[in-house]
């Protein structure tokens, strides 16, 4: 019997040669140009610039071209249209 085919659940390719921001488990950011992935997720950015958040001032630290493990991501988003808004479960300091 045949299996078929895995599909990925993401469709990335739309987004190559896109600047993507990258969220992993644990808390690190990144953001870069996506070079290429493969049905795991793994992918390959480039001028990748790490978001550092330390105190006082966050501040970025420059990767270059870098290979993310697709089981360690927690979030793909475009930079494009990305937008930070308050969180709505938190109550608000009035």
């Amino acid at each position: 019997m045949d299996k078929p085919k895995r599909e990925a659940i993401l469709d990335l390719a739309k987004y190559v040669n896109e600047r993507i921001r990258v969220k992993f488990t644990g808390g690190r950011e990144v953001t870069g140009v996506l070079k290429g992935f493969d049905q795991l997720l793994n992918l390959v950015l480039d001028d990748v610039e790490e978001q550092l958040h330390t105190e006082p001032l966050p501040s970025t630290r420059q990767l270059g071209l870098v290979v993310l493990r697709g089981p360690t991501l927690t979030l793909l988003s475009p930079v494009d249209g990305f937008e930070e808004i308050a969180n709505p479960f938190v109550a608000q300091d009035a």
